[in-house]
């Protein structure tokens, strides 16, 4: 099976502005996850998709392989089926799945891979799957960089929102806080499919890509995590990832 991961930047986010570039311990935050994600033993190949001539370069200047797309991508998903279209026609073999890792999660573990894939190993008729872990603090459950999401019964995504959900409103203090966790892996179809639907109101008003699934009334697979990630959103949440690496022991394998 050929899997590979796609990693998404930009320098134009809102929120942070160069945000892939920005330092972490002497090394530009892309670095630290495509060195992290590249550590993964499930994939064939780890790639980083961009419109930035500065990040491209930064990327093969690491012998890392990295695919310029379009710059008016607003969904990192369709950023990713751009890059793998690309890569298949480059290296003439097609994929199986893309594991799409926002480039934005530096603490992410390339077991966590492993753990998003689990479930399309047991069943080949799962298209899609997204990490989820728990939100430990009230203010992480109210923060609107923090993508909230609900599950059924059978772990699938019910709705995934920037406002905290499930309401608290009614009294009802010990709600499930749940927190998307940006590794999602696509089947090769399935990414091709979701890149020609129309983008969805919700998917717009929400700003997160996997409502576009739900609108169109497909599953999401959500599968939990215990790894302990923090994506960075604002340069404070940087400041925050920058002390707990300090103490990561997975960075230290990859840092001079």
């Amino acid at each position: 099976m050929n899997i590979i991961s796609i990693i998404p930047a930009r320098m134009g986010s809102s929120r942070f502005p160069g945000k892939p570039m920005a330092d972490i311990l002497g090394m530009p935050m892309i670095g630290h996850v495509y060195n992290r994600v590249k550590m993964s033993k499930v994939l064939n190949e780890v790639y980083v998709a961009t419109c930035d001539e500065e990040i491209f370069e930064y990327i093969e200047s690491i012998g890392g392989k990295a695919i310029m797309t379009d710059i008016c991508h607003e969904r990192c998903s369709d950023r990713c089926a751009e890059a793998m279209v690309e890569i298949e026609k480059m290296t003439g073999n097609r994929v199986d799945v893309m594991v799409m890792v926002q480039g934005d999660e530096p603490l992410t573990f390339p077991e966590m891979i492993e753990e998003s894939l689990n479930p399309m190993f047991k069943n080949k008729d799962v298209l899609i799957t997204n990490l989820v872990a728990d939100i430990e603090t009230l203010k992480e459950f109210e923060d609107p960089n923090e993508v909230k999401v609900v599950l059924d019964k059978n772990s699938n995504a019910l709705y995934f929102s920037r406002e905290p959900i499930p309401s608290r409103k009614k009294g009802v203090l010990q709600v499930p806080m749940k927190k998307q966790v940006c590794v999602i892996p696509f089947e090769r179809d399935f990414l091709i499919e979701y890149n020609g639907m129309e983008p969805t109101s919700l998917e717009i008003i929400e700003s997160v890509d996997m409502m576009r699934i739900l609108e169109n009334g497909m599953p999401v697979v959500m599968v939990p995590t215990q790894y302990k990630t923090k994506a960075v959103d604002t340069p404070e949440d940087l400041e925050f990832v920058i002390s707990i690496m300090k103490n990561d022991n997975l960075a230290k394998t990859y840092l001079n």
